[in-house]
């Protein structure tokens, strides 16, 4: 049975724009990584009060997107987002993984 992760990123405040940007030119081969190791729904939304983003994650593998930091096609695209987030010294997003409280079915 698939299974759900939620967690929350942070934009430096005025790259909202380009953050989407470069979502919608996403590299081909990270969208297949992520579809190999199972996530079959990535959504990721945007707090523009905040600046914060909050993602959400079905999956039916294993692993899920926090899990493949050590591929290299994730951490060129670590690289390549460090400018526009908060990151950690290895420029992966500083995210924090929420808690699900509540479900409507």
């Amino acid at each position: 049975m698939p299974r759900k992760l939620a967690f929350r990123m942070k934009l430096i405040p005025g790259f909202e724009e380009e953050y989407e940007r470069r979502h919608r030119e996403i590299w081909p081969e990270l969208v297949a990584l992520l579809k190999d190791t199972g996530i079959i729904d990535y959504q990721i939304f945007l707090d523009k009060e905040t600046s914060s983003l909050f993602a959400f994650q079905v999956i039916a593998g294993e692993a899920n997107s926090q899990d493949l930091g050590s591929t290299e096609i994730v951490q060129r695209w670590w690289k390549y987002m460090a400018d526009i987030m908060d990151t950690n010294p290895d420029n992966s997003p500083v995210s924090v993984e929420l808690t699900h409280v509540f479900s409507l079915k």
